[in-house]
Protein backbone atom coordinates (compact mmCIF):
# COMPACT_ATOMS: atom_id res chain seq x y z
CA UNK A 1 0.00 0.00 0.00
CA UNK A 2 1.46 3.54 -0.60
CA UNK A 3 2.38 5.25 1.66
CA UNK A 4 0.66 8.82 2.65
CA UNK A 5 2.97 11.80 1.79
CA UNK A 6 3.51 13.32 4.87
CA UNK A 7 2.53 17.24 4.25
CA UNK A 8 -0.49 16.39 1.97
CA UNK A 9 -2.68 18.86 3.70
CA UNK A 10 -6.45 17.88 5.21
CA UNK A 11 -9.13 19.14 2.72
CA UNK A 12 -12.77 20.04 4.06
CA UNK A 13 -16.04 19.91 1.82
CA UNK A 14 -19.45 21.82 3.47
CA UNK A 15 -22.43 21.29 1.59
CA UNK A 16 -25.30 23.58 2.64
CA UNK A 17 -28.44 22.19 1.14
CA UNK A 18 -31.80 22.42 1.02
CA UNK A 19 -32.40 19.42 3.47
CA UNK A 20 -29.16 19.31 5.48
CA UNK A 21 -25.67 20.74 5.71
CA UNK A 22 -22.88 18.15 5.34
CA UNK A 23 -18.75 18.39 6.32
CA UNK A 24 -16.50 15.87 5.48
CA UNK A 25 -12.80 15.76 6.05
CA UNK A 26 -10.54 13.87 4.42
CA UNK A 27 -6.60 13.57 3.04
CA UNK A 28 -5.18 12.51 -0.21
CA UNK A 29 -2.88 9.45 -0.26
CA UNK A 30 0.24 9.14 -2.24
CA UNK A 31 -1.64 7.67 -5.22
CA UNK A 32 -4.51 10.68 -5.28
CA UNK A 33 -7.12 8.41 -3.29
CA UNK A 34 -8.90 10.68 -1.03
CA UNK A 35 -8.79 8.81 2.80
CA UNK A 36 -11.99 9.94 4.86
CA UNK A 37 -10.93 11.38 8.38
CA UNK A 38 -14.64 12.80 9.77
CA UNK A 39 -17.99 13.02 8.56
CA UNK A 40 -20.98 15.00 9.96
CA UNK A 41 -24.40 15.38 8.73
CA UNK A 42 -27.00 17.92 10.37
CA UNK A 43 -30.71 17.99 8.76
CA UNK A 44 -31.70 21.31 10.02
CA UNK A 45 -33.65 22.19 6.58
CA UNK A 46 -31.74 25.15 5.56
CA UNK A 47 -34.51 25.98 2.84
CA UNK A 48 -37.87 25.50 5.06
CA UNK A 49 -39.67 28.21 4.28
CA UNK A 50 -37.99 29.50 1.68
CA UNK A 51 -39.40 28.08 -1.73
CA UNK A 52 -42.77 29.07 0.20
CA UNK A 53 -41.99 32.94 1.42
CA UNK A 54 -38.86 33.58 -0.95
CA UNK A 55 -36.55 34.33 2.31
CA UNK A 56 -34.42 32.50 4.99
CA UNK A 57 -36.35 32.86 8.42
CA UNK A 58 -34.03 34.20 11.17
CA UNK A 59 -34.53 31.01 13.05
CA UNK A 60 -33.74 29.00 10.03
CA UNK A 61 -30.87 31.52 9.94
CA UNK A 62 -29.96 30.87 13.52
CA UNK A 63 -29.61 27.27 12.99
CA UNK A 64 -27.46 27.15 9.82
CA UNK A 65 -24.94 29.69 12.10
CA UNK A 66 -24.59 27.41 14.74
CA UNK A 67 -23.69 24.70 12.90
CA UNK A 68 -21.28 26.60 10.59
CA UNK A 69 -19.52 27.80 13.55
CA UNK A 70 -19.32 24.00 14.41
CA UNK A 71 -17.84 23.23 11.22
CA UNK A 72 -15.46 26.14 11.39
CA UNK A 73 -13.82 24.90 14.29
CA UNK A 74 -13.30 21.31 12.97
CA UNK A 75 -11.56 22.51 9.83
CA UNK A 76 -8.60 25.00 11.85
CA UNK A 77 -8.32 22.09 14.30
CA UNK A 78 -7.38 20.25 11.26
CA UNK A 79 -5.70 22.90 9.63
CA UNK A 80 -8.06 21.93 6.36
CA UNK A 81 -8.08 23.83 3.15
CA UNK A 82 -11.96 24.69 3.00
CA UNK A 83 -14.54 24.83 0.26
CA UNK A 84 -18.05 25.50 1.72
CA UNK A 85 -21.20 25.77 -0.96
CA UNK A 86 -24.42 26.27 -0.98
CA UNK A 87 -26.90 25.37 -3.43
CA UNK A 88 -30.98 26.10 -4.25
CA UNK A 89 -31.85 27.63 -0.71
CA UNK A 90 -29.73 30.16 -0.79
CA UNK A 91 -29.58 30.89 -4.85
CA UNK A 92 -33.08 31.69 -4.41
CA UNK A 93 -33.79 33.40 -0.97
CA UNK A 94 -33.22 36.88 -1.37
CA UNK A 95 -31.52 37.77 1.97
CA UNK A 96 -28.89 35.29 0.75
CA UNK A 97 -25.89 37.73 0.72
CA UNK A 98 -26.72 38.69 4.40
CA UNK A 99 -26.58 35.54 5.42
CA UNK A 100 -23.35 34.76 3.70
CA UNK A 101 -21.49 37.37 4.87
CA UNK A 102 -23.09 36.57 8.58
CA UNK A 103 -21.52 33.05 8.12
CA UNK A 104 -18.33 34.65 7.03
CA UNK A 105 -17.94 37.38 10.25
CA UNK A 106 -19.54 34.36 12.67
CA UNK A 107 -17.19 31.56 11.48
CA UNK A 108 -14.73 32.93 9.12
CA UNK A 109 -16.15 30.77 6.56
CA UNK A 110 -16.59 31.96 2.65
CA UNK A 111 -19.65 30.16 1.57
CA UNK A 112 -20.01 30.04 -2.24
CA UNK A 113 -23.65 30.10 -3.59
CA UNK A 114 -23.04 28.29 -6.44
CA UNK A 115 -25.05 28.24 -9.55
CA UNK A 116 -27.11 25.40 -10.81
CA UNK A 117 -24.29 24.28 -13.07
CA UNK A 118 -21.84 24.59 -11.16
CA UNK A 119 -23.11 22.41 -8.58
CA UNK A 120 -24.07 19.78 -11.21
CA UNK A 121 -19.83 19.85 -12.29
CA UNK A 122 -19.38 18.91 -9.14
CA UNK A 123 -21.76 16.17 -8.32
CA UNK A 124 -20.45 14.68 -11.56
CA UNK A 125 -17.00 15.33 -10.62
CA UNK A 126 -17.57 13.46 -7.05
CA UNK A 127 -19.61 10.41 -8.81
CA UNK A 128 -17.51 9.81 -11.48
CA UNK A 129 -13.64 10.63 -10.27
CA UNK A 130 -11.55 8.16 -12.08
CA UNK A 131 -13.33 6.91 -14.48
CA UNK A 132 -12.18 5.11 -17.56
CA UNK A 133 -11.78 8.48 -20.07
CA UNK A 134 -14.18 6.58 -23.02
CA UNK A 135 -17.06 5.11 -20.73
CA UNK A 136 -20.25 6.90 -20.70
CA UNK A 137 -22.30 8.10 -18.10
CA UNK A 138 -25.92 10.01 -17.41
CA UNK A 139 -26.70 11.03 -14.01
CA UNK A 140 -29.18 12.58 -11.58
CA UNK A 141 -29.21 14.03 -8.70
CA UNK A 142 -32.23 15.34 -6.50
CA UNK A 143 -32.07 17.98 -4.23
CA UNK A 144 -34.16 20.34 -2.09
CA UNK A 145 -34.64 22.84 -4.08
CA UNK A 146 -33.03 21.56 -7.47
CA UNK A 147 -32.57 18.35 -9.34
CA UNK A 148 -28.83 18.00 -11.46
CA UNK A 149 -28.66 16.24 -14.63
CA UNK A 150 -25.79 15.78 -16.40
CA UNK A 151 -24.03 13.60 -19.16
CA UNK A 152 -20.20 12.23 -18.96
CA UNK A 153 -17.53 11.13 -20.46
CA UNK A 154 -14.71 9.72 -18.26
CA UNK A 155 -15.16 11.85 -15.81
CA UNK A 156 -15.58 15.04 -17.50
CA UNK A 157 -19.41 16.57 -18.17
CA UNK A 158 -20.30 17.81 -21.41
CA UNK A 159 -23.87 18.74 -20.63
CA UNK A 160 -25.46 20.33 -17.17
CA UNK A 161 -28.95 20.85 -16.57
CA UNK A 162 -30.07 22.16 -13.35
CA UNK A 163 -34.28 21.85 -12.73
CA UNK A 164 -36.41 23.81 -11.06
CA UNK A 165 -37.38 20.77 -9.05
CA UNK A 166 -36.47 19.74 -5.44
CA UNK A 167 -38.27 17.24 -2.97
CA UNK A 168 -38.53 20.34 -0.34
CA UNK A 169 -39.86 22.78 -2.89
CA UNK A 170 -42.46 20.05 -4.49
CA UNK A 171 -43.46 19.03 -0.87
CA UNK A 172 -43.87 22.83 0.12
CA UNK A 173 -46.05 23.64 -3.12
CA UNK A 174 -48.42 20.49 -3.30
CA UNK A 175 -48.98 20.21 0.78
CA UNK A 176 -47.55 16.48 -0.18
CA UNK A 177 -45.83 15.57 3.25
CA UNK A 178 -49.09 14.30 4.39
CA UNK A 179 -51.49 11.32 2.26
CA UNK A 180 -51.84 12.25 -1.33
CA UNK A 181 -54.46 11.97 -3.24
CA UNK A 182 -54.75 10.66 -6.76
CA UNK A 183 -55.91 13.81 -8.05
CA UNK A 184 -52.99 15.59 -6.33
CA UNK A 185 -50.40 13.44 -7.78
CA UNK A 186 -51.97 13.28 -10.91
CA UNK A 187 -51.26 17.22 -11.03
CA UNK A 188 -47.62 16.68 -9.35
CA UNK A 189 -46.61 14.48 -12.57
CA UNK A 190 -47.99 16.74 -14.84
CA UNK A 191 -45.85 19.77 -13.10
CA UNK A 192 -42.92 17.77 -13.46
CA UNK A 193 -43.41 16.60 -17.32
CA UNK A 194 -43.80 20.45 -17.86
CA UNK A 195 -40.41 21.39 -16.48
CA UNK A 196 -38.67 18.97 -17.90
CA UNK A 197 -40.09 19.69 -21.18
CA UNK A 198 -39.15 23.46 -20.54
CA UNK A 199 -35.15 22.26 -19.18
CA UNK A 200 -34.27 19.69 -21.51
CA UNK A 201 -34.02 19.08 -24.65
CA UNK A 202 -36.73 16.28 -26.70
CA UNK A 203 -34.03 13.83 -27.34
CA UNK A 204 -30.83 13.28 -25.96
CA UNK A 205 -28.83 10.55 -28.42
CA UNK A 206 -26.62 7.31 -27.06
CA UNK A 207 -28.17 7.78 -23.50
CA UNK A 208 -26.81 4.98 -21.48
CA UNK A 209 -29.68 2.42 -20.55
CA UNK A 210 -29.15 2.61 -16.74
CA UNK A 211 -28.83 6.50 -15.17
CA UNK A 212 -26.99 6.92 -11.88
CA UNK A 213 -28.34 8.21 -9.01
CA UNK A 214 -26.36 9.84 -6.03
CA UNK A 215 -28.59 11.90 -3.62
CA UNK A 216 -30.16 10.46 0.00
CA UNK A 217 -33.78 10.98 -1.64
CA UNK A 218 -32.82 8.85 -4.61
CA UNK A 219 -31.24 6.63 -2.48
CA UNK A 220 -33.99 6.03 -0.14
CA UNK A 221 -36.76 5.95 -2.90
CA UNK A 222 -34.56 2.91 -4.79
CA UNK A 223 -34.29 0.96 -1.57
CA UNK A 224 -37.67 0.81 -0.80
CA UNK A 225 -38.61 0.28 -4.73
CA UNK A 226 -35.76 -2.54 -5.28
CA UNK A 227 -37.46 -5.58 -3.79
CA UNK A 228 -33.99 -7.62 -4.01
CA UNK A 229 -32.47 -4.44 -2.14
CA UNK A 230 -30.22 -4.21 -5.53
CA UNK A 231 -29.57 -0.63 -5.21
CA UNK A 232 -30.94 -0.75 -8.66
CA UNK A 233 -34.60 -0.15 -9.66
CA UNK A 234 -36.32 0.15 -13.20
CA UNK A 235 -38.82 2.85 -14.46
CA UNK A 236 -41.66 0.10 -13.77
CA UNK A 237 -40.53 -0.65 -10.41
CA UNK A 238 -39.97 3.58 -9.80
CA UNK A 239 -44.02 3.93 -10.91
CA UNK A 240 -45.19 1.65 -8.82
CA UNK A 241 -43.56 2.87 -5.74
CA UNK A 242 -44.93 6.25 -6.66
CA UNK A 243 -48.88 4.95 -6.32
CA UNK A 244 -47.99 2.82 -2.87
CA UNK A 245 -45.83 5.82 -1.26
CA UNK A 246 -48.16 8.63 -2.38
CA UNK A 247 -51.25 6.05 -0.84
CA UNK A 248 -49.40 5.87 2.39
CA UNK A 249 -50.25 7.16 5.89
CA UNK A 250 -48.01 9.70 6.74
CA UNK A 251 -47.80 7.70 10.44
CA UNK A 252 -46.56 4.29 7.96
CA UNK A 253 -44.03 6.27 5.90
CA UNK A 254 -42.00 8.19 9.20
CA UNK A 255 -41.84 4.17 10.37
CA UNK A 256 -40.28 2.91 6.32
CA UNK A 257 -38.40 6.55 6.56
CA UNK A 258 -36.12 8.73 8.25
CA UNK A 259 -39.01 11.24 9.81
CA UNK A 260 -37.24 14.12 8.06
CA UNK A 261 -36.62 11.78 4.59
CA UNK A 262 -40.47 10.38 5.09
CA UNK A 263 -41.95 14.30 4.65
CA UNK A 264 -40.30 14.83 1.31
CA UNK A 265 -40.31 11.34 -0.36
CA UNK A 266 -43.57 11.15 -1.96
CA UNK A 267 -42.06 14.38 -3.75
CA UNK A 268 -38.47 13.05 -4.03
CA UNK A 269 -40.43 9.64 -6.00
CA UNK A 270 -42.37 11.44 -8.07
CA UNK A 271 -39.74 13.36 -9.63
CA UNK A 272 -36.91 10.69 -10.24
CA UNK A 273 -39.80 8.56 -11.79
CA UNK A 274 -40.46 12.08 -14.40
CA UNK A 275 -37.04 12.40 -15.07
CA UNK A 276 -35.96 8.31 -15.89
CA UNK A 277 -39.42 8.54 -17.88
CA UNK A 278 -38.24 11.74 -19.67
CA UNK A 279 -35.19 10.49 -20.66
CA UNK A 280 -35.98 6.88 -21.59
CA UNK A 281 -33.56 4.66 -19.26
CA UNK A 282 -33.93 1.34 -17.97
CA UNK A 283 -33.31 2.05 -14.67
CA UNK A 284 -31.76 3.91 -11.93
CA UNK A 285 -28.63 2.23 -9.96
CA UNK A 286 -27.78 4.70 -6.88
CA UNK A 287 -24.29 5.54 -6.01
CA UNK A 288 -23.09 6.51 -2.37
CA UNK A 289 -21.03 9.66 -3.70
CA UNK A 290 -22.05 13.23 -4.58
CA UNK A 291 -21.71 17.01 -4.42
CA UNK A 292 -19.47 16.65 -1.10
CA UNK A 293 -17.07 14.43 -2.49
CA UNK A 294 -16.95 16.74 -5.95
CA UNK A 295 -16.27 19.44 -3.67
CA UNK A 296 -12.81 17.48 -1.82
CA UNK A 297 -11.92 16.48 -5.92
CA UNK A 298 -11.99 19.64 -6.68
CA UNK A 299 -9.83 20.51 -3.75
CA UNK A 300 -7.57 18.00 -4.79
CA UNK A 301 -7.48 19.07 -8.04
CA UNK A 302 -6.98 22.72 -7.74
CA UNK A 303 -3.55 21.96 -5.28
CA UNK A 304 -2.48 19.26 -8.05
CA UNK A 305 -0.01 21.27 -10.38
CA UNK A 306 0.23 18.90 -12.92
CA UNK A 307 -3.65 18.59 -13.14
CA UNK A 308 -4.16 22.29 -13.41
CA UNK A 309 -1.80 22.27 -16.68
CA UNK A 310 -3.61 19.34 -18.31
CA UNK A 311 -7.69 20.37 -17.25
CA UNK A 312 -8.91 22.28 -19.85
CA UNK A 313 -12.24 21.88 -18.72
CA UNK A 314 -12.22 25.65 -17.77
CA UNK A 315 -10.75 26.62 -21.24
CA UNK A 316 -13.23 24.62 -23.04
CA UNK A 317 -15.87 26.16 -21.51
CA UNK A 318 -14.55 29.94 -21.93
CA UNK A 319 -13.98 28.74 -25.76
CA UNK A 320 -17.52 28.16 -26.11
CA UNK A 321 -18.74 31.21 -25.10
CA UNK A 322 -16.23 33.13 -26.90
CA UNK A 323 -17.83 31.45 -29.97
CA UNK A 324 -21.56 32.68 -28.89
CA UNK A 325 -20.27 36.13 -28.62
CA UNK A 326 -18.27 35.75 -32.37
CA UNK A 327 -15.11 36.35 -30.49
CA UNK A 328 -11.55 36.32 -32.54
CA UNK A 329 -10.86 33.07 -31.83
CA UNK A 330 -7.15 32.80 -32.63
CA UNK A 331 -6.29 36.50 -31.38
CA UNK A 332 -7.94 34.95 -27.91
CA UNK A 333 -6.05 31.88 -27.96
CA UNK A 334 -2.48 33.94 -28.42
CA UNK A 335 -3.30 36.18 -26.18
CA UNK A 336 -3.99 33.53 -23.35
CA UNK A 337 -0.99 31.67 -24.44
CA UNK A 338 0.89 34.62 -23.71
CA UNK A 339 -0.65 35.25 -20.43
CA UNK A 340 -0.32 31.83 -19.35
CA UNK A 341 3.43 32.10 -19.70
CA UNK A 342 3.79 35.19 -17.87
CA UNK A 343 2.42 33.80 -15.40
CA UNK A 344 4.31 30.60 -15.61
CA UNK A 345 7.70 32.42 -15.92
CA UNK A 346 7.34 35.36 -13.17
CA UNK A 347 6.04 32.80 -10.72
CA UNK A 348 8.42 33.61 -8.09
CA UNK A 349 7.80 37.87 -8.58
CA UNK A 350 3.82 37.45 -8.40
CA UNK A 351 3.65 34.89 -5.57
CA UNK A 352 -0.08 33.64 -6.51
CA UNK A 353 -1.63 30.50 -5.96
CA UNK A 354 -1.35 27.76 -8.72
CA UNK A 355 -5.45 27.98 -8.56
CA UNK A 356 -5.50 30.81 -10.17
CA UNK A 357 -3.67 30.65 -12.91
CA UNK A 358 -7.32 29.11 -14.69
CA UNK A 359 -8.66 32.04 -13.99
CA UNK A 360 -6.28 33.61 -15.72
CA UNK A 361 -6.53 31.81 -19.00
CA UNK A 362 -10.26 32.46 -18.79
CA UNK A 363 -10.39 36.01 -18.73
CA UNK A 364 -7.50 36.14 -21.56
CA UNK A 365 -9.99 33.87 -23.96
CA UNK A 366 -13.08 36.13 -22.96
CA UNK A 367 -11.48 39.50 -22.81
CA UNK A 368 -12.89 40.99 -26.11
CA UNK A 369 -16.54 39.38 -26.02
CA UNK A 370 -17.66 42.55 -25.22
CA UNK A 371 -17.14 43.77 -28.79
CA UNK A 372 -20.43 41.61 -29.88
CA UNK A 373 -22.21 44.86 -27.76
CA UNK A 374 -19.99 47.67 -28.49
CA UNK A 375 -16.57 48.08 -29.56
CA UNK A 376 -15.77 51.07 -27.64
CA UNK A 377 -16.44 49.82 -23.92
CA UNK A 378 -16.17 46.72 -24.81
CA UNK A 379 -13.71 45.94 -21.58
CA UNK A 380 -17.08 47.35 -19.78
CA UNK A 381 -19.55 44.87 -21.62
CA UNK A 382 -17.16 42.17 -21.36
CA UNK A 383 -17.40 42.00 -17.52
CA UNK A 384 -21.07 42.08 -17.66
CA UNK A 385 -21.31 39.27 -19.99
CA UNK A 386 -18.83 37.12 -17.79
CA UNK A 387 -20.60 37.89 -14.38
CA UNK A 388 -23.91 37.31 -15.55
CA UNK A 389 -23.30 33.88 -17.33
CA UNK A 390 -23.04 30.46 -16.59
CA UNK A 391 -19.88 29.39 -16.78
CA UNK A 392 -19.50 25.30 -15.81
CA UNK A 393 -16.10 25.33 -13.72
CA UNK A 394 -16.12 28.29 -12.23
CA UNK A 395 -17.97 29.53 -8.70
CA UNK A 396 -19.85 32.57 -8.67
CA UNK A 397 -17.24 34.64 -6.44
CA UNK A 398 -14.41 33.05 -9.10
CA UNK A 399 -16.29 34.30 -12.03
CA UNK A 400 -17.17 37.65 -10.66
CA UNK A 401 -12.58 37.75 -10.03
CA UNK A 402 -12.56 36.69 -14.45
CA UNK A 403 -15.11 39.15 -14.93
CA UNK A 404 -12.91 42.30 -12.93
CA UNK A 405 -9.44 40.92 -14.57
CA UNK A 406 -10.90 40.43 -18.15
CA UNK A 407 -12.49 44.26 -17.81
CA UNK A 408 -9.13 45.55 -17.20
CA UNK A 409 -7.12 44.19 -20.16
CA UNK A 410 -7.28 47.82 -21.65
CA UNK A 411 -8.18 51.48 -20.66
CA UNK A 412 -7.82 52.34 -16.95
CA UNK A 413 -5.45 50.59 -15.07
CA UNK A 414 -6.49 48.10 -11.92
CA UNK A 415 -5.16 50.43 -9.44
CA UNK A 416 -7.00 49.87 -5.79
CA UNK A 417 -8.90 52.83 -5.42
CA UNK A 418 -10.00 52.33 -9.00
CA UNK A 419 -14.29 52.32 -8.73
CA UNK A 420 -14.48 49.20 -10.49
CA UNK A 421 -12.33 47.42 -7.91
CA UNK A 422 -15.16 48.50 -5.20
CA UNK A 423 -16.53 45.12 -3.30
CA UNK A 424 -13.34 42.96 -3.39
CA UNK A 425 -11.82 42.05 -0.63
CA UNK A 426 -7.85 42.88 -0.23
CA UNK A 427 -6.67 39.57 -1.10
CA UNK A 428 -9.06 40.06 -4.22
CA UNK A 429 -7.98 43.41 -4.98
CA UNK A 430 -4.32 42.05 -5.22
CA UNK A 431 -5.00 39.09 -7.22
CA UNK A 432 -7.37 40.74 -9.80
CA UNK A 433 -4.64 43.64 -10.01
CA UNK A 434 -2.24 40.96 -10.53
CA UNK A 435 -3.74 38.71 -13.42
CA UNK A 436 -5.22 41.59 -14.95
CA UNK A 437 -1.49 43.68 -15.43
CA UNK A 438 -0.10 40.17 -16.87
CA UNK A 439 -3.03 40.27 -19.28
CA UNK A 440 -2.83 43.78 -20.48
CA UNK A 441 0.82 43.05 -20.93
CA UNK A 442 0.12 39.72 -23.22
CA UNK A 443 -2.90 41.50 -25.15
CA UNK A 444 -0.70 44.56 -25.84
CA UNK A 445 2.09 41.59 -27.31
CA UNK A 446 -0.54 40.95 -30.08
CA UNK A 447 -2.55 44.03 -30.69
CA UNK A 448 -2.55 43.69 -34.44
CA UNK A 449 -4.11 40.47 -33.88
CA UNK A 450 -2.07 39.10 -36.43
CA UNK A 451 -0.38 37.38 -33.80
CA UNK A 452 3.49 38.15 -34.95
CA UNK A 453 4.84 36.93 -32.21
CA UNK A 454 5.92 32.87 -32.12
CA UNK A 455 7.00 32.23 -29.18
CA UNK A 456 8.61 34.47 -25.96
CA UNK A 457 10.11 33.90 -22.52
CA UNK A 458 10.27 36.45 -19.59
CA UNK A 459 13.08 36.27 -17.53
CA UNK A 460 12.75 37.83 -13.97
CA UNK A 461 16.73 39.52 -13.30
CA UNK A 462 18.22 41.53 -10.55
CA UNK A 463 17.81 44.58 -12.61
CA UNK A 464 14.16 43.74 -14.16
CA UNK A 465 12.39 41.67 -16.27
CA UNK A 466 13.36 40.57 -19.57
CA UNK A 467 10.87 39.41 -22.33
CA UNK A 468 12.36 37.49 -25.47
CA UNK A 469 10.37 37.67 -28.27
CA UNK A 470 10.81 35.02 -30.97
CA UNK A 471 8.93 37.00 -34.05
CA UNK A 472 7.84 35.73 -37.54
CA UNK A 473 6.67 39.44 -38.79
CA UNK A 474 7.12 42.69 -37.52
CA UNK A 475 6.75 43.77 -34.04
CA UNK A 476 6.32 47.33 -34.08
CA UNK A 477 2.91 48.21 -33.28
CA UNK A 478 2.86 45.52 -30.38
CA UNK A 479 6.32 46.80 -29.00
CA UNK A 480 4.74 50.64 -29.20
CA UNK A 481 1.64 48.95 -27.02
CA UNK A 482 3.67 46.81 -24.56
CA UNK A 483 5.42 50.35 -23.68
CA UNK A 484 2.75 52.05 -22.53
CA UNK A 485 2.35 48.92 -19.88
CA UNK A 486 5.56 49.39 -18.55
CA UNK A 487 4.39 52.24 -16.14
CA UNK A 488 1.98 49.88 -14.48
CA UNK A 489 3.96 46.64 -14.45
CA UNK A 490 6.41 48.68 -12.31
CA UNK A 491 3.90 50.23 -9.96
CA UNK A 492 2.70 46.64 -9.27
CA UNK A 493 5.60 43.99 -9.43
CA UNK A 494 8.45 46.60 -8.52
CA UNK A 495 10.54 45.89 -11.81
CA UNK A 496 10.81 47.66 -14.83
CA UNK A 497 10.28 45.71 -18.34
CA UNK A 498 12.64 45.54 -21.31
CA UNK A 499 12.12 43.59 -24.52
CA UNK A 500 14.42 41.73 -27.15
CA UNK A 501 13.21 40.94 -30.37
CA UNK A 502 14.78 37.84 -31.93
CA UNK A 503 14.68 36.60 -35.69
CA UNK A 504 13.16 40.20 -37.38
CA UNK A 505 11.17 42.91 -35.84
CA UNK A 506 13.30 45.66 -34.43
Amino acid sequence: MPSRHPLQPVLAAIDVGTNAVRLELARPDADGALETLHQERDPIRPGEGVFATGTMPEETAQRLLATLRRYAALCRRHKAQVRAVATSALREARNSAEVVQRVRDESGLNLEVVSGKEEARLICLGVLHRKPPGTRSLLIDIGGGSTEVATAVGEKPDNLWSLGLGSVRLTEVFDASRTVTSKQLRIMRSFVSEVLGKTLPPKLPHLPRVALGSSGTINAVVSFASSESSGNATVRQLTQTVETLAGMPPDRRRKRFDPKRADIIVAGAVILEGVAKYLGVESVSVVNRGLRDGILVDLLYRQDAQHQSEDHSLADAAIAMGERFHFDEKHARQVASLALTLFDDLAALHQLPLSVRPHLEAAALLHDIGHSINYERHHKHTYYLIRHSDIPGLADRERELVARVARYHRRSPPELAHSGMAGLTPLEARTVRKLATLLRLANALDHSHHQPIKDFKATNGRDGVALHLHARQPVDLELWNAEREMAHFRRVFGKKLTFHVHNGGR
